[in-house]
């Protein structure tokens, strides 16, 4: 029986049984290279995604459990992104992902995925969050390199060109 998925605002059909983990979906069925798989466990974060706007570990989440819901994978924030902002055009990069550039926030980049779509959620959110508030959010996502502080600087670098540069 074939499962009708909103991914990254395109409808989307899969023939896969409905207690499939959503994260083999999106990489199996949907060649998406977002979401990792890192632990399988849902502690790690790699393989996050945003479902209705609320991060979601795809490694645990049934496929049956988001069917009829909008899922946005890391390929997909500029346009959630663009969506939100009511933008015209849908930029090339969601600002938190082109502060991670700026900032060089990453060494081996297995974490993006899921640092990339915490740090979106929380802006979306709290546009101007403080440094505890940035910490509590991205608990519970790992980075093996241990790049913690350049991914602070770059949540901050992001809220700022967010909010027009105000703080």
């Amino acid at each position: 029986m074939a499962t009708r998925l909103t991914v990254n605002q395109r409808v989307q059909e899969v023939d896969t049984a409905p207690d499939t983990p959503l994260l083999y979906v999106l990489m199996n069925d949907l060649a998406l290279q977002g979401p990792r798989f890192g632990c399988g466990l849902a502690q790690c974060g790699a393989c996050s995604v945003l479902v209705d706007g609320v991060e979601t570990r795809a490694c645990v989440t049934p496929l049956s459990r988001v069917e009829g819901k909008s899922i946005t994978t890391l390929e997909g924030l500029p346009a959630w992104y663009a969506q939100q902002q009511k933008l015209a055009t849908v930029p090339e990069l969601h600002p938190v992902q082109q502060a991670v550039i700026d900032e060089q926030a990453l060494q081996c980049g297995y974490c993006y995925n899921g640092q990339m779509i915490k740090a979106a959620e929380l802006l979306s959110k709290n546009a101007k969050p403080t440094d505890a508030e940035i910490r509590t959010a991205m608990n519970g996502h790992i980075c093996r390199c241990g790049t913690y502080p350049r991914l602070m600087k770059a949540i901050k670098r992001a809220a700022l060109a967010m909010t027009g540069g105000t703080r």
